[in-house]
């Protein structure tokens, strides 16, 4: 069992949590172990979260709140604690991205975060991840929260025909995830196209960027080099972004075609039977 230590709850979101989450499993009088019985996991990994050694999950908090009676107080605290996971650069555009009300994006590479299944998430985090990777997607699965919300933010993608090729994962994560792309069309407020190869030079050729849009804020242009993300409102820069993101729409394939042209490259490449997912407890 992991020893116990004194947390300055202060330190940060994780220490708060862990603090918490022994204040409050004391107060039930309950040992870790009873804790574990009852939300399905280990009196260790109960240690682990209260020591801040381990990032919990939504069905971990969720599993928490319900086993202590404390009326969600642990899923509130769990959002704060995955966006603390996120890179220090990417926390302000995070943010930002959870109070946006449009968001228009194009990727060359890779599949919107936003728009990742789990698997597909650890494949990309895991290429050269230092820390906790199971922290990473957890997080990264986090800020997908808010497509579910009442009023969720109008999403527009465009994706390069490149993303449906580049086997990110293997055949089986791919193929959840092309799956998981055309279930997006039965939400209303999410689109997807293809820019596919025949549309030759383009005008996302520098790279992918992402546009914000606010009904009370001003509205930002968000790129990424290999070393940290640049986010800004420039008025010029928010301009070329927003003209440049328009040609690449125009340059798209429809709606449809582009749901044709995932469904085609889902069965060539990947087979048509998404595999099964499975869930962790923490």
């Amino acid at each position: 069992m992991v020893s116990t230590r004194d947390l300055d709850p202060s330190a940060s979101p994780l220490d708060y949590y862990g603090y918490e989450l022994r204040r409050l499993r004391e107060a039930a009088g309950l040992k870790q172990a009873q804790l574990g019985e009852i939300i399905y996991c280990t009196g260790s990994l109960i240690g682990q979260v209260e020591n801040a050694k381990r990032v919990p999950t939504r069905d971990f908090s969720e599993r928490v709140d319900a086993a202590l009676g404390t009326d969600g107080h642990f899923s509130r605290l769990v959002g704060l604690v995955l966006r603390s996971v996120l890179p220090t650069w990417f926390q302000p555009f995070a943010e930002m991205e959870s109070r946006a009300e449009y968001v228009s994006t194009y990727q060359a590479q890779l599949v919107y975060g936003l728009l990742q299944t789990e698997e597909y998430a650890r494949a990309v985090l895991g290429v050269r991840s230092e820390g906790d990777l199971d922290a990473k997607v957890a997080a990264r699965m986090e800020r997908q929260r808010i497509l579910d919300r009442e009023n969720p933010p109008l999403m527009w993608v465009v994706l390069s025909e490149a993303v449906l090729h580049q086997e990110v994962g293997g055949h089986d994560v791919m193929r959840n995830q092309l799956a998981h792309l055309l279930g997006l069309r039965k939400r209303e407020w999410v689109r997807v196209q293809i820019l596919p190869f025949e549309a030759g030079a383009h005008a996302g050729q520098l790279g992918s960027f992402t546009v914000l849009r606010f009904d009370d804020d001003p509205d930002i242009v968000y790129t990424e080099d290999f070393v940290q993300g640049h986010m800004t409102a420039n008025p010029q820069a928010l301009r070329e972004g927003s003209l440049r993101y328009d040609h690449l729409q125009a340059a798209a394939l429809s709606l449809e075609d582009s749901a044709a042209l995932i469904a085609r490259v889902l069965e060539e490449r990947y087979g048509k039977q998404p595999a099964h997912n499975g869930r962790e407890v923490a």
